[in-house]
């Protein structure tokens, strides 16, 4: 499964070679050895949140008043609530508390990760070519994680038995898939401005080798569990667990997006095991018209405030 933002990028043995060989590759690999990797900042609500989560104690309470100083996360939060998702009695809250109560803490928590996520992949840097490759990577990430939303929703309906999945935590796995490449573009950035030179296509398959990588480092130093790392890093597994993880979600997802492409090459190339209510849930997707498909990642998309 290739890294969701480099979709794009075709097969190229010479240039991948290259990478592989380059400065800037060993340095990103140092850099990862020696836990000395620039991470993307996190916010000080997102900071405080996660310890709020992480003590028993806790009540919706606490979570509003720290949410109250922030009129752009208040005001997402309750547009949250009032969504057709979380507001199935069509009764319209107006105030923080009530949103936090309805959509309880863990996922105000999840919430707010996902749109500071989402923000960061659209902040301009300086190098344009770098501004670019991030912003295709929130658009790529934010179609993939709806869409394994969305299959984890599907799957709930044609599953003859209770799924330990939450289609939540499918978006959210999703969108952090590629976290790590804020690291690497940082080392890029550095490796650069020490008067270095590499062609952007270049650097851009050293990104996908240690992609992974990188988001492993970044999702672990969080403290995010194995679920993101898993379908960050796509381990290659031998297991035969007839349970469904996020690993297959996400790699059904990868799949169907391809489909979606029409990328007939990269499909004989990519295998994912189906079990009769997933191959259910890939027959209607992609019977699915595009409208209807959009439209319904709209609608997940819309509920997160992403």
């Amino acid at each position: 499964m290739p890294h969701l933002s480099f979709f794009w990028l075709e097969a190229n043995n010479h240039h991948h070679i290259r990478a592989i060989q380059s400065d800037l590759c060993h340095s990103i690999k140092r850099a990862a050895r020696y836990n000395r990797l620039t991470l993307p900042s996190i916010p000080d609500t997102l900071l405080t949140l996660n310890r709020l989560c992480e003590d028993p104690e806790t009540t919706v309470h606490d979570v509003a008043n720290l949410l109250i100083d922030d009129p752009v996360l208040t005001a997402n939060i309750i547009r949250a609530a009032n969504s057709a998702i979380f507001n199935r009695r069509n009764i319209i809250c107006h105030d923080i508390l009530t949103a936090v109560s309805r959509l309880g803490i863990i996922r105000i928590r999840d919430i707010i990760t996902a749109q500071t996520i989402y923000s960061l992949k659209n902040t301009t840097i300086e190098n344009i070519e770098c501004n670019q490759l991030l912003k295709n990577s929130a658009f790529h990430s934010r179609q993939f994680a709806a869409t394994m939303a969305l299959i984890c929703q599907k799957m709930h309906i044609y599953s003859n038995k209770p799924l330990k999945l939450e289609p939540e935590k499918a978006l959210l796995t999703g969108l952090l898939a590629d976290i790590g490449l804020f690291g690497l573009i940082n080392e890029y950035s550095h490796f650069i401005e020490q008067g270095n030179y590499l062609d952007f296509n270049i650097a851009k398959y050293i990104f996908q080798e240690n992609c992974a990588l990188a988001s492993k480092i970044v999702l672990s130093q969080w403290g995010f569990d194995s679920d993101y790392i898993a379908v960050a890093t796509n381990p290659i597994t031998t297991n035969h667990d007839s349970d469904i993880s996020y690993l297959t979600i996400a790699r059904m997802t990868h799949h169907f997006l391809l489909f979606k492409t029409n990328n007939a090459a990269a499909m004989n190339e990519h295998e994912v095991e189906l079990d009769l209510a997933g191959a259910e849930v890939m027959y209607e997707l992609t019977n699915m018209s595009e409208l209807e498909f959009n439209n319904q990642l709209k609608q997940i998309t819309h509920s997160y405030g992403i």
